[in-house]
């Protein structure tokens, strides 16, 4: 191998060509870098009179990569990796005056749930540090982390790639939701009585609770579908309607006092809450802080 080739890289230049190559548009890489168009666009042509290709042809709205680009980043992605982990180790991470920018995934009802407590105490130890919270669940979790949108996301997790590392944080309780105040919980028969607010992000009208309920031969009525667990508080106000939910978004919720949680009335499967990273960031003294601190505070065991 001819390291002189080295000389001839500019590793900026192969960081816009890497993005370029995940959003496949220059105006979504500029956002992505803080750069302004124009500088993505002179990047581009550089690369190109280096590399010796057009690297992106334009079709519609999207940049779509030569046969050489797609060989050239296949063999780029892992070399950057590389590099990031033996810059990282070269220094120390002092969460106490870093100014550094975390990427996050969180899916909802974990945003909701455990994100407000692990604030104040992530920013009681780490005042100056900003924190990018995107939504995720099991399907988007690993493009985001493919594509560096995040560093490390906190879901249900299903089908990783080879390189991920998962965490299991927590074994999630199915809870339900009521407005109404009771002495006793309900019974399986109140429970497939009630009205149902489902929370989908797909815009489903049918979710775990019940295929849960057709092992056991029953069926509920949901109502109402919406994509989000923030809406549950003033949609359940005043009404009859019931909700299913994890356990530690129930409580978030019923803290204020206007909601109730209860168990289920019947046994349900385990689910599972996990952090999930890439083994890229695995040694990065700032990851590894922060995985360290989520875990601590968001899992089964007190936060220490």
């Amino acid at each position: 191998m001819n390291r002189n080739e080295l000389r001839k890289a500019d590793i900026n230049l192969m960081v816009v060509f890497e993005t370029l190559m995940l959003e496949r548009n220059v105006t979504r890489a500029a956002e992505k870098l803080f750069l302004g168009q124009p500088t993505i666009s002179s990047a581009l042509n550089r690369l190109r009179t280096i590399l010796n290709d057009p690297l992106f042809i334009r079709v519609g709205h999207r940049m779509e990569p030569t046969a050489r680009a797609e060989d050239i980043f296949r063999h780029l992605k892992p070399a950057l990796d590389a590099l990031s982990v033996a810059l990282s180790l070269t220094r120390d991470f002092d969460p106490a005056v870093s100014t550094m920018t975390f990427r996050i995934g969180l899916s909802d009802d974990v945003e909701f749930g455990l994100l407000p407590p692990a604030l104040r105490t992530l920013r009681q130890e780490a005042p100056n540090v900003v924190f990018v919270v995107q939504h995720v669940d099991y399907w988007r979790i690993p493009d985001l982390l493919a594509s560096g949108d995040i560093t490390v996301g906190i879901s249900q997790t299903r089908g990783l790639p080879a390189n991920a590392k998962r965490k299991l944080l927590r074994h999630i309780q199915p809870s339900v939701l009521r407005a109404d105040a009771s002495a006793t919980p309900l019974t399986l028969d109140e429970y497939c009585a009630r009205p149902h607010v489902l929370v989908s992000h797909t815009a489903n009208v049918s979710g775990y609770a019940d295929e849960w309920l057709a092992d056991i031969g029953r069926t509920r009525q949901v109502v109402l579908s919406v994509p989000q667990y923030s809406a549950l508080p003033a949609l359940l106000a005043g009404t009859d309607l019931i909700a299913s939910l994890p356990d530690y978004t129930a409580d978030a919720m019923a803290a204020s006092g206007l909601l109730f949680k209860e168990p289920f009335p019947f046994k349900t499967p385990t689910l599972d809450l996990s952090m999930v990273w890439l083994s890229h960031v695995d040694s990065d003294p700032a990851e590894r802080w922060l995985r360290s601190r989520l875990e601590a505070l968001m899992s089964e065991r007190p936060a220490t």
